[in-house]
């Protein structure tokens, strides 16, 4: 059993590692961004809460940082802001989430000793894709003012490594879905707008592909990466070197969940043409080399499970599908 510290841990994908690593039976610290409704997010739906120690605080203060990494022997850095509409206008948040709060965890990691970082990176960092498949040679292009302090604060955490020695491995997912995903996100949307009965589905651009993983998938990948000591001063992709475009995932929900509803272009969700990524799609070459792991879900298992999720009236209703959310 490990003293465990997962920051963002109230978020989409934090929250459902946090669940794996109590199931492996470790002492798991979990912090939920403060805020004065005493919410934890997405942590109040996990069935093991009463064997979590919650946290309510801010990685964007270095004291708080320095007091919660005390004794903890792996931090799971996934705190960040990560919506790339809303990067657009308001990036300040973003270089003080992003950045300085991966400077304010791998300082504080580094005072206390702290025996393994993961750094949660995004493969937005890359791009539209130069080549495919991806791999993690392939250059870093800033395409959003999101993605720009994710190169960021990737640089920030590998600068650890290089000059004080703090064991960091930078976990780089390509795009995660499944239960509790934010409905600004693509697969969310369309689920949602079918289970509420919508005739007709507002999308931006259908025509990128992208790597999609199923969350469960996402996390035996973070976890792979803290149990290797080869991974340490890595950069390692988790996907699942499958390509499929926006278009064809809607078709294939629309078929899951017998549904005729049609396409309709919302301007609004598009992006700026330079900033749009059209491509990605993962060589997940090095993770299966340094640790064995390989994904277990096709996207349809993982799209029949996070349907069968939000079809349930109870999580349906924490969403409001009609209103876009940036």
């Amino acid at each position: 059993m490990k003293n465990i510290l997962v920051t963002g841990a109230d978020g989409f994908i934090g929250s459902h590692l946090v669940e794996m690593l109590v199931a492996q039976g470790h002492h798991v610290k979990a912090l939920s961004q403060y805020n004065s409704f005493n919410s934890w997010g997405w942590l109040e739906d996990i069935p093991a809460l009463n064997k979590i120690e919650v946290l309510n605080g801010d990685v964007r203060d270095a004291h708080y940082c320095k007091h919660i990494t005390k004794d903890i022997d792996i931090v799971f850095h996934l705190a960040a802001l990560i919506a790339i509409p809303y990067s657009y206008v308001a990036p300040d948040s973003y270089v003080d989430t992003n950045v300085r709060g991966t400077l304010n965890i791998c300082q504080a990691a580094m005072e206390n000793g702290v025996s393994r970082v993961i750094h949660t990176s995004t493969s937005e960092v890359y791009g539209t894709a130069q080549y495919v498949p991806i791999d993690e040679e392939h250059p870093l292009q800033a395409q959003s003012p999101y993605s720009a302090s994710k190169i960021g604060a990737d640089a920030m955490a590998m600068s650890f490594y290089n000059a004080f020695d703090l064991p960091v491995t930078i976990a780089r997912p390509f795009n995660t879905y499944g239960p509790r995903q934010s409905a600004r996100a693509v697969i969310p949307t369309i689920i949602t707008q079918i289970a509420d009965g919508a005739k007709e589905i507002k999308l931006g651009d259908v025509t990128p592909t992208r790597d999609f993983n199923y969350v469960s998938d996402t996390c035996h990948g973070f976890l792979a990466l803290a149990e290797s000591d080869k991974t340490i001063g890595e950069t390692v992709n988790i996907g699942s070197n499958f390509e499929i475009s926006v278009i064809d995932t809607l078709n294939m929900i629309r078929d899951i969940m017998g549904s005729e509803v049609k396409f309709v272009l919302d301007e609004q969700r598009q992006r700026p043409g330079k900033s749009e990524v059209f491509r990605l799609w993962c060589d997940n070459t090095k993770i299966h080399t340094l640790t064995g792991f390989t994904p277990k879900l096709t996207i349809r298992e993982g799209l029949e499970k996070t349907v069968d999720w939000f079809s349930q009236p109870a999580n349906l209703a924490k969403y409001k599908s009609g209103i876009y959310n940036v």
